[in-house]
Order: C-alpha cells, then structure tokens, then sequence
C-alpha cells in the first residue's frame, strides 16, 4: 500500500477522475502517473523532431529517447537485442505483425487457445481464408488447471506457431506460458506470447521462458499512453513487413532494409508516446511488480467474496490464480444495461458485452448475454472496491426487491 499512498498524493494535483471510481483497467490504465504527462509534454516542448531522420540536435535527441526506451524494455522482459524490439501503435499492431509476418503456406497449422483476443483469432482467420492454414483453439477450462499434455498432443508435423494469450481479458486466467515455452522449443515451434494483460503486472523473461515473440500495449499495465505498443523479435526469427515506406535510413534500397528495427518500423515513430512509455515504465518498476500483483490480487479477492454473497449474481473465471479481472453477470438483466446504471447513477466505469474475445465467453458460457467487467489497476483502492459492491447489492434490490 506504500507505493499507492504516495502516488495518490501527485494524482490529486492533477485532479484525475476525482468524480468517477475506473474501473476498466484491462481496456487501458486510468490514472496515468505524473512522469507519463511530463515526459510527453517534455518531448512536444521540447524536442519533438523526428528521430532517426537528420543529424541536427533535436533530432538526435529525440532519437536518443527512442534507443533509451528500446534498451529499456529489452532489459525489462530478459532480452539481450534491444535492435530487435520494435515500435507499434499498439498490441493489435504487434500482434498482426508478428503473425501475418511469419511465412505461412497451405496447410500449416496453428496452435491456440480458446482464451484469445480478436487481435490473434482475426489474423489467424484472415490466413485460414486467404492462404489455407488450420488452427485449433484449444477449450483450456475456466479454473485455473491447463492441460498441457492434451494441448500438447494438438501439436502436428505441420504445426508453424504456437501463439498464447499470457493471461485472460476476460476471467483472468493465467497461461502456465513457461511450460508452453517448454513444449514449443522442445518441438522447435515459434512460440509467440500475448502479454496484452500481463506486462508491467507478471514477471515476463523472453530468454528462461523461450519466448521467440512477446507483443503487448504501453497503455496498459505499463501505465504508459495509449497509441503505444510493442513487438520483440527473437533471434532466429525473420518477419515479412506488413507495412513499407521510409525508414529514415538505407533510403537508396528499393525494397525494406533487412535490418531491425527499421525492417518493421516505417514512417515516423511517436516521440511522444514512447517517452511517455519509458516514464511508465520508470513508475512500474519503482513500485515493484510484486507489489502491483499482490496490491491487483487483494482488490480481486476482495470484489469477487462481495460479489458472490449477492443473490442473483454469478461470478466467472478462476478462482484464486487470476489477474485483477472479474466478469459477472445478474440473472436476467442486460450486461449493457448494468454497466449503463452503474455509470450514469454511481460514476463507476466498467465494461460490458463481449470483450472481443468471443471464443471466450462461448469458453465460460455467457455468448448470448456477455458479461460485466470489472478490472482492477495499481492505483485503485479497498473503498472502491465496497462501493462497487454496495452498488450491485442495490441495482439487484431495485430488481428483484
């Protein structure tokens, strides 16, 4: 609780959402630490010139901040090429990149997880349409129990990728991603890893976890700005660009430069955001990881023993290994209409429907009416957690009272 008390203190200064109890951290963290605001105001004030782009001074700086941050994260996720960690505008980015990227033929197959976001199942369909692959989502359960050895036996001779969401959007659940680490370079298969929910929150090491591709946002767990994304490329591993255009350097080839990180990052890079990445990252790490998961489980443990004491209310996903993401659902009563109530009449943000994760909810059961969403963050509190709580207790008394 340490961390937390002396960052609300700065949070007040700035008078963030004092009105309104957020409550939607898995989409994007809100409040956004003081050093994020500053670092980015700092880069438009400044020097926001193009980095990489000329030999000037301002240039040359902002290039500097760019490399800082590439360094940075290398470090942060146990990676030794910080040339291979490439700038996108978000997970989607990295994730279509990394998987359009690869060099596909008919009839490879693909290794998943019921679990995953559109932003992997979408790009593995599109390459089911257009170049003939097979891919199996695998059903890996509710509870926290994953099944490596029946996930292990859907592994084929033309099996290409293995590519696993780190931890639920949804539930929570966490992926055991070491053991599949394990298995995919045991069978010599590209192992990539959506930490959309998990970097910044779970200790991620790209080397002792094998890892051959980690893609994940800044504007999440990271508490840096949105528009901010990230794509490591392991070593051994070649991607085929799925944008092209100036790079700011071997502008006499016609074809993309073959070396990274320029080979995936066309047009200009964001400055601004990537500063502001590198000072979320400063704060993530000045709190501690640990702290953050043990501060996130406690909130989680607190909402869901409140929630299942109500009548009519069913919470899904884990039960205790999980990230501080908790679905539920009213009998009878519209997911979107909850959220609605509890946004207009509480000034509680949260999230309904579906998530983007179809498969899923089809997983837990809730395909026809979605659920709630509630995700917790490093700067929400206990309080708020009991006046969620207490808000539900009376949206059901008001009906079915």
């Amino acid at each position: 609780m340490l961390f937390y008390k002396f960052r609300k203190s700065k949070l007040k200064q700035l008078n963030w959402g004092v009105n309104v109890i957020y409550l939607d951290q898995a989409a994007s963290s809100f409040p956004k630490p003081v050093e994020v605001i500053h670092a980015m105001t700092e880069v438009m004030t400044e020097y926001a010139a193009n980095p990489g782009r000329g030999g000037h001074a301002l240039s040359m700086r902002a290039g500097s901040i760019i490399d800082r941050t590439r360094q940075a994260m290398a470090t942060f996720f146990g990676f030794d090429h910080p040339d291979r960690v490439c700038f996108t505008s978000n997970a989607t980015a990295a994730l279509n990149q990394a998987i359009k990227g690869l060099p596909f033929e008919k009839d490879d197959h693909v290794l998943t997880t019921s679990y995953e976001h559109n932003s992997v199942r979408r790009p593995l369909e599109y390459l089911k349409k257009t170049k003939g692959i097979h891919v199996d989502y695998v059903n890996t359960g509710e509870t926290e129990v994953f099944d490596l050895e029946a996930f292990a036996k859907k592994i084929t001779p033309h099996t290409k990728l293995i590519v696993v969401s780190h931890g639920s959007n949804l539930t929570g659940k966490i992926m055991p991603i070491e053991l599949i680490g394990e298995l995919a370079r045991e069978q010599d298969i590209p192992f990539l890893v959506d930490a959309a929910q998990t970097a910044g929150i779970l200790p991620i090491h790209m080397t002792n976890m094998n890892i051959d591709l980690l893609a994940f946002p800044g504007h999440k767990g990271l508490l840096g700005p949105q528009g901010t994304g990230v794509l490591v490329v392991g070593k051994g591993i070649d991607l085929t660009p799925i944008h092209h255009g100036g790079t700011g350097s071997s502008s006499e080839l016609i074809d993309q430069p073959d070396s990274l990180p320029e080979r995936l990052e066309s047009g200009t890079l964001n400055t601004p955001g990537i500063a502001g990445l590198l000072a979320g990252l400063t704060v993530v790490k000045a709190m501690g990881i640990d702290s953050i998961r043990a501060h996130e489980k406690r909130l989680t443990e607190l909402l869901i023993r409140g929630l299942e004491n109500i009548q009519f209310v069913t919470t899904y996903g884990p039960i205790t290994d999980r990230l501080g993401v908790v679905p539920f659902s009213i009998e009878g009563i519209d997911s979107h209409e909850i959220a609605i109530i509890l946004d207009q009449h509480y000034k509680i943000a949260v999230r309904a429907g579906l998530h983007c994760t179809p498969l899923g909810h089809e997983t837990i059961g809730t395909s026809s009416q979605g659920t709630v969403r509630v995700s917790v963050g490093p700067y929400n509190t206990e309080e708020e957690i009991r006046k969620v709580i207490k808000a539900i207790e009376e949206i059901v008394d008001g009906y079915f009272g």
